[in-house]
């Protein structure tokens, strides 16, 4: 097989493709119309936002292009430089706090988001090591306290920041690794039951995230205080109805609706594009996983299955919860929209699970775990 051969990407490579760009765009141009009434300069948050855009299309191309098979003896490299970063953002003076949180370095030029370059750390070392210790699966410590310990410190070190909801997702997706790699359910259910319980236990403590759980469960009670910014949500989907009010016509974004451009520009592209809008939004977050589900039977091994798998996971799960709550059904929870909302760091790292995956399904010969190669 050629080197340029090697490198085409298939027809389904494109159509994720163009499935990217499309909510790459629409993130772009409802972005420039939230911050009509925003900034006295309406293209200030569209520019910087191209400039990340920019750096993520370099991000995903090199991912793409990049030996995920020659990334393996990295991994635990990648982990282990993630958790440094993640208790490096914990200390005052290098981790910048905003609004109670410390999650970010600051560089002067650009702000990091530490806890996506966990979320990279912890896709490659669980994808890694329940790969080169498929066969001991059944070893209580080898096939199940080892990577749960991976999970746990990534899950942890994200928790003290404090990012619940961040902890949460990477939880989630670590968990379904263990399981589609083959860890029991013996091991698993009493562990997430566990992990669970303790999850709740925290936010009982956290008067904030408390608050949030309480508001969530009386919306129309708590709207003019601790639920304000959801209810407000939710009434610019119900002001956008069918077609919505068009663009630079929603009154949400002036004011009203805190984060408008961040985590809850979904009810702002409700209330400007409507229904038909938003429908397609999830139409095309659901396409991207099931298309991406059919194509893992291709995958040559464990390692490569569970690695763009995960990056999936990332990607869906996230839209799914930012979705969740946006719409009141789940609690409020500071989560990006992968591609549409404003911000550089999860856009990057977005961009480049995007290109592990096309990776994967560019180099993906043989059937999924066929021949012994996972070693």
């Amino acid at each position: 097989m050629s080197s340029k051969s090697n490198w085409r990407i298939p027809p389904i490579g494109l159509f994720i493709i163009f499935i990217v760009v499309g909510l790459t765009f629409l993130g772009l141009v409802v972005l420039f119309s939230a911050s009509q009434a925003m900034h006295d300069d309406p293209t200030v948050l569209l520019r910087k936002q191209l400039i990340w855009l920019a750096l993520a299309t370099v991000a995903g191309g090199i991912a793409m292009r990049v030996n995920l098979e020659a990334l393996r003896e990295y991994a635990y490299v990648l982990a282990a430089g993630s958790a440094v970063l993640l208790l490096l953002v914990l200390i005052p003076g290098i981790g910048v706090e905003v609004n109670g949180a410390r999650r970010w370095m600051d560089f002067g030029f650009m702000r990091l988001q530490v806890s996506e370059i966990g979320k990279l750390g912890l896709l490659f070392a669980m994808a890694h090591y329940l790969a080169c210790h498929r066969r001991d699966l059944d070893h209580p410590v080898k096939g199940y306290l080892m990577p749960c310990s991976i999970l746990a410190v990534i899950c942890g070190l994200i928790i003290l920041e404090p990012d619940f909801g961040t902890a949460f997702l990477c939880g989630a997706v670590g968990g379904c690794m263990l399981f589609l790699a083959g860890v029991r359910l013996k091991f698993l259910i009493p562990t997430a039951l566990a992990a669970l319980t303790l999850f709740s236990v925290a936010v009982y403590y956290d008067p904030v995230r408390l608050q949030r759980i309480t508001s969530f469960l009386d919306v129309e009670g708590n709207r003019s205080d601790s639920a304000y910014q959801l209810w407000q949500g939710i009434l610019a989907f119900g002001a956008g109805g069918l077609n919505g009010v068009g663009l630079g016509a929603g009154r949400q974004q002036m004011s009203f609706l805190p984060e408008a451009h961040t985590d809850f520009i979904f009810a702002i592209v409700g209330e400007e594009l409507g229904f038909v809008f938003t429908a397609g939004v999830v139409v095309l977050f659901m396409t991207l996983f099931f298309i991406g589900v059919l194509q893992l039977k291709r995958a040559p091994n464990l390692y490569q299955y569970l690695l763009v798998m995960g990056a999936l996971l990332f990607v869906t799960c996230q839209a799914l919860i930012n979705i969740g709550v946006v719409t009141g059904c789940l609690p409020t929870k500071g989560m990006s929209l992968p591609f549409i909302s404003y911000g550089g760091s999860n856009l990057v790292f977005m961009f480049t699970l995007t290109g592990i995956i096309l990776n994967g399904f560019r180099s993906w010969e043989l059937p999924a775990l066929r021949g012994q190669r996972d070693l």
